[in-house]
């Protein structure tokens, strides 16, 4: 709550409508964003689209003004249609924030006292309060605990917990799926399958004539009797969801080889999952069911875990010319015509290079071709290496700054797959890598040092993405270990200490300038060479400065009005 720096809105929201009674460019844009139907599961990787509406929200703690925007991802269905905007803690707002030149507030930070950059994403995890007034020092569960008292006192507000659920309706009219265990008999009603009779296996030798399930129509499969009474009864042709079965496989592959359970002491040996990755449109049934079924199973003693899953990827669709690729609107591409002439590794990296994983991929032939010279390219610049063909660049870098840049590299790349998984700014960082390699003079035997440093190291980031060109060339470079068992490359912190740091200048949230300090200067100085900068001076000469913020190593935020 201390870090709203605007509230958003839904089209339909009363005080959207209002502001669109006046303005014609609001009201034109209400039409166009209620007419585009998207489902909720598309919300957070679709492009944010927003306007002003004019209004103001006065901040119940502070009684500071934050506009009211309008927003596409905000659903007049979903609560009461309006939501509160944290930039600096939630990823789509920082995304809307970022588009539309908003304050980002950081009130959050590591509990670690970890590096925590709200220039570059929003920080989601939980922490301790700065920037926060009384609440300032809390962790994130006190603080929550202490502001909602506080609303509750001043009357703004009170406790509530949203249930979305729904019942859940398991039968279905088809063949295919798991049959209801279930007879029903006319005196006894809906009777269980005594365990002794399970599983219920589906007829195979049925006929389809495209009107309902075949074993409808089949009674050799559906009279029985009823275990209770023993009347003649008839067997459930319904079958069940594919959720069912769907929902808790993750468990089965870990008890596999068990036949006579359901799930065994393996299952607890490897849950829960470590990492889960899935497709955007399963994001939100699907990890519901999971969720159910592994709760149901944790209750019924099966498991001893209470989540299914460590961490989550959802990972957008591939898209062409805008449409989701389907073979029934036939704009699939084949990747093995693909793979047949540029070969799977440039398939591969142009597919993680298009787009973070989270968001959807627009296929683009000219990106394959710009993936395959790229490749083409660290393969020349390796064999220029090694067999010393290599020419003297024109302004060559020095290798001091190009092996920090390498261990830069080697400790974003490594950040970027583990912790962000954003396989796309890691293969940015490998390539701007190589660019800073290709100016090293290789005559010099300090920077031929560096060059084969580097190119060990490019290999091995890269391997995950482009395995075949990356072992190739691991042998080529005279290692004769099988590369994947190779260990992962360690930053050396030494290679990173630098004489002078860039610092980003900001006014008001808004980059103005950067600045090239000493690394030991002082805040005093920091604050006069950041004022000195003439694009800074630009925003600030006819306003006052209010107060210079200087967050060490990163930035200076200059607040002026």
């Amino acid at each position: 709550l201390m870090g709203v720096t605007y509230v958003a809105v839904a089209a339909q929201h009363p005080l959207a409508q209002r502001a669109a009674a006046s303005q014609p460019d609001l009201a034109s844009f209400l039409k166009q964003i209620s007419t585009a139907k998207m489902a909720e599961a598309d919300l957070a990787t679709a492009e944010k689209l927003g306007m002003p509406t004019g209004f103001t929200a006065v901040h119940p703690l502070t009684g500071e003004q934050v506009p009211v925007w309008v927003a596409n991802f905000v659903l007049m269905s979903y609560g009461s249609g309006a939501v509160m905007a944290v930039p600096g803690h939630d990823q789509r707002d920082w995304e809307f924030a970022t588009k539309y030149g908003l304050p980002i507030a950081q009130v959050i930070e590591p509990n670690d006292d970890s590096a925590c950059d709200i220039t570059t994403a929003a920080y989601t995890q939980r922490g301790r309060l700065i920037h926060s007034g009384d609440y300032s020092g809390l962790s994130s569960d006190q603080a929550f605990d202490a502001i909602a008292e506080a609303l509750n006192s001043k009357g703004c507000g009170t406790r509530t917990v949203q249930y979305r659920l729904r019942d859940w309706g398991v039968s279905r009219q088809r063949y295919w799926g798991a049959p209801i265990p279930i007879i029903n008999c006319s005196s006894c009603g809906p009777v269980a399958v005594p365990e002794c009779d399970l599983p219920v296996v589906l007829p195979t030798d049925v006929e389809f004539d495209g009107i309902g399930s075949p074993i409808k129509q089949m009674p050799e499969f559906y009279n029985t009797h009823c275990p209770r009474c023993k009347s003649p009864a008839v067997r459930e042709t319904d079958t069940f969801d594919t959720f069912m079965e769907s929902s808790w496989y993750y468990a089965r592959y870990a008890s596999a080889h068990n036949d006579s359970a359901m799930l065994d002491a393996d299952a607890n040996y490897w849950l829960p999952v470590d990492q889960y990755v899935g497709g955007i449109e399963h994001a939100i049934l699907h990890l519901l069911y999971a969720r159910f079924f592994h709760k149901l199973m944790r209750d019924a003693g099966l498991v001893t875990s209470d989540e299914p899953f460590k961490r989550l990827l959802t990972q957008g669709m591939v898209l062409k010319d805008g449409a989701k690729m389907s073979k029934s609107k036939g704009n699939t591409v084949d990747p093995q015509a693909l793979i047949d002439r540029y070969g799977a590794d440039t398939v591969r990296l142009f597919s993680m290079f298009a787009a973070p994983p989270e968001q959807s991929l627009e296929w683009s032939d000219a990106g394959v071709d710009g993936a395959h010279r790229f490749l083409k390219r660290l393969w020349r610049m390796a064999y220029e290496h090694i067999d010393a063909s290599f020419e003297v660049p024109d302004k060559p870098l020095e290798p001091q700054a190009v092996r920090r840049k390498l261990h830069e590299t080697i400790a974003k790349v490594s950040d970027d797959y583990g912790r962000r998984q954003t396989f796309n700014t890691a293969i940015a960082a490998v390539m701007e890598l190589c660019n800073e390699l290709a100016r090293l003079d290789q005559s010099q035997q300090d920077a031929y040092a560096v060059m084969r440093e580097g190119l060990t190291a490019v290999v091995k980031l890269l391997a995950p993405i482009v395995p075949h060109l990356s072992h190739a060339l691991w042998l080529a470079l005279g290692y004769k270990s099988d590369m994947t068992h190779e260990t992962w490359p360690e930053v050396d912190p030494s290679a990173l200490l630098r004489d002078t740091l860039e610092l980003v200048v900001q006014v008001n949230g808004k980059v103005r300038a950067k600045i090239d300090v000493p690394v030991d200067a002082s805040e005093e100085i920091v604050q006069q060479l950041a004022l000195s900068q003439d694009n800074v001076q630009r925003f600030i000469k006819e306003v006052t400065v209010r107060k210079i913020i200087v967050v060490p190593g990163r930035l200076v935020n200059i607040v002026a009005n």
